[in-house]
């Protein structure tokens, strides 16, 4: 039986959420929605929060990861940024958006942490 995206992207964010922890990151929410776009996962490390989007692909052939997010998709990122900061102000801590790309499945994927992928000057 084929596997669902949503159940996909779960697993991925899974993937990503115990690969932040393992290096120090704190897990401050997971799937923030608002009505701008989502965020994947919010997280911090001492003085400095970020905002992280998971992409996922089985497979390099057609496309990495890092290559689905468009300019359109980043723009729906810091606008839920902005909602996220209303809601929960982080005051004085640094911010940054960053990627997890998973790339395959299981023990054999390949995760590549990009921290400040883009900014929210897109």
């Amino acid at each position: 039986m084929a596997i669902g995206r949503r159940e996909r992207g779960r697993e991925a964010e899974g993937v990503a959420r115990r690969f932040l922890e393992a290096r120090g990151y704190v897990i401050l929410e997971q799937n923030f929605c608002s009505r701008r776009g989502e965020i994947d996962l919010v997280v911090q490390k001492g003085d400095l929060v970020c905002f992280v989007e998971v992409r996922m692909r089985t497979r390099a052939k057609v496309c990495f990861p890092l290559q689905t997010i468009t300019l359109q998709k980043q723009r729906r990122i810091v606008l839920a940024a902005m909602q996220f900061l209303q809601h929960y102000p982080c005051g004085g801590r640094a911010l940054r958006f960053d990627v997890v790309s998973i790339i395959g499945k299981g023990p054999g994927a390949r995760i590549e942490y990009l921290p400040g992928a883009f900014d929210a000057g897109c």
